[in-house]
């Protein structure tokens, strides 16, 4: 069985005490017969960057899939600063949770500008009937968005491509642009599905700083990476999922020096690792089939030759035995 070491990160004196914002209790995700999540439990509290880390195939995007209502759990909850969330994406991001995915899922045809309101539709109450009436009250609300979407484009350091197509720019400036719709939603959780997949070290370094000022704005982060490096400079805490299980969870300087976790990521195998016991029985068997004393019934016929009469006990391709020898 695999044993969660959790290691809560120490307290800073004289800081504000931190409250849950996102608590994960549970969470198992079955596919018929698979078990891509099996019993994940995870806080987030306040203030804090939370990375999840593991091979690929671990569960993680299944995970956030969970936590955002794309996917409906077989078992567990999510709950979002203590109420428990509905299975509807839509809702789950009204009620403060927004993400980026795994693969840019941006408007390509449209602008930047424009990419960013569509992320304001959960924070504006102007309906079908509004639009098509255009009345003084809609228009404010369109100078609203629009100011904020400003804001995240000044923030994310985008508001001089305001007019450019979204497709038109760089690979980093898309992730940007991700993270700004993301937080035009006014999100106080941020969920990121590796966020500098692909990206060059600047790129990474100028991710990593854009990640700590959405932190210093308030708004708490649950990151999936690879890069290990960004993960242990940038995170409070780390956990860890190998084959869907929460293998340990703590501060970045435990999670690196524990054994299981460079075992897993290494492909060796450590003790009560997740099928550590079929493997083990493999492992059994083949020794002991390896090992299993051979009978005279199992020993193939050998090639001898006959002492003192010069022939041999072979069969030539004509089938005549005991040639004479020259």
């Amino acid at each position: 069985m695999t044993t969660d070491t959790t290691t809560p990160a120490a307290p800073t004196p004289g800081a504000a005490p931190t409250t849950p914002v996102l608590e994960a209790t549970g969470v198992t995700m079955r596919f018929g017969g698979l078990t891509a999540v099996d019993n994940v439990a995870l806080t987030v509290n306040s203030g804090e960057i939370v990375g999840l880390i593991g091979p690929n195939g671990a569960g993680k995007t299944t995970f956030f899939n969970c936590l955002t209502g794309l996917y409906i759990p077989t078992e567990g909850t999510v709950s979002y600063k203590g109420t428990v969330l509905p299975h509807r994406s839509h809702l789950v991001t009204q009620a403060g949770i927004a993400r980026t995915f795994q693969n840019i899922r941006l408007f390509p045809n449209m602008t930047v500008l424009e990419n960013v309101l569509v992320g304001r539709h959960t924070r504006t109450k102007e309906g079908l009937f509004s639009a098509l009436i255009r009345g003084p009250r809609f228009k404010k609300a369109e100078r609203e968005s629009e100011a904020r979407a400003m804001e995240l484009l000044e923030f994310t350091g985008l508001a001089a491509k305001r007019d450019h197509l979204a497709r038109n720019l760089p690979y980093g400036e898309q992730r940007k642009l991700e993270i700004a719709r993301a937080l035009a939603s006014d999100p106080g959780l941020l969920l990121l599905d590796e966020p500098t997949a692909g990206m060059n070290p600047q790129e990474t370094m100028a991710t990593q700083e854009l990640v700590f000022a959405v932190r210093d704005q308030g708004i708490a982060v649950l990151v999936i990476e690879h890069d290990m490096r960004f993960i242990f400079n940038l995170c409070d805490r780390v956990a860890v999922l190998v084959q869907g299980k929460k293998l340990v969870e703590g501060t970045p300087s435990v999670v690196q020096s524990d054994e299981r976790v460079v075992a897993a990521y290494l492909g060796t195998p450590y003790e009560d690792a997740p099928g550590a016991e079929e493997a083990a029985e493999v492992a059994a068997a083949e020794a002991h089939a390896g090992h299993t004393p051979t009978t005279a019934a199992d020993t193939p016929p050998a090639d001898t030759d006959t002492p003192g009469t010069g022939t041999t006990g072979t069969t030539d391709g004509a089938g005549t035995k005991g040639e004479e020898q020259a």
